[in-house]
């Protein structure tokens, strides 16, 4: 099994690139927008429909670079992304993508409204 600890910031690169590449292939793509396009604009349908089709492609991806296929895995991969995040913008961008692809984009206002 992979080491979370002996990764290098390109094995993540390159796995998220994988993912995002599966995510985007005409296998998964049609499946992904039906999915979406059943979810409409509810969040609890994204998450009911859409997300565990997503982690079920990136389970598939992670598991040939040494992760178990399991709950685990992902988790455990999640949070090796989530540390370089930090350390790597293009790391945080390509997480980001993957992350679009369940999550709705959100707008952070600059300006707070203070007429309440």
């Amino acid at each position: 099994m992979t080491s979370p600890q002996s990764m290098s910031v390109d094995q993540v690169r390159l796995i998220l690139s994988e993912v995002i590449d599966a995510l985007e292939s005409p296998d998964y793509s049609t499946k992904l927008d039906e999915a979406k396009e059943a979810a409409g604009n509810e969040m609890l349908k994204m998450m009911q429909i859409v997300f565990p089709m997503v982690v079920q492609i990136e389970m598939e991806t992670i598991k040939r670079h040494g992760f178990s296929n399991s709950r685990e895995g992902i988790v455990q991969f999640t949070q090796v992304v989530r540390e370089m995040e930090s350390l790597d913008s293009e790391v945080a961008r390509l997480h980001a993508h993957i992350r679009s692809h369940y999550l709705p984009p959100v707008s952070i206002s600059s300006t707070v409204d203070t007429s309440l």
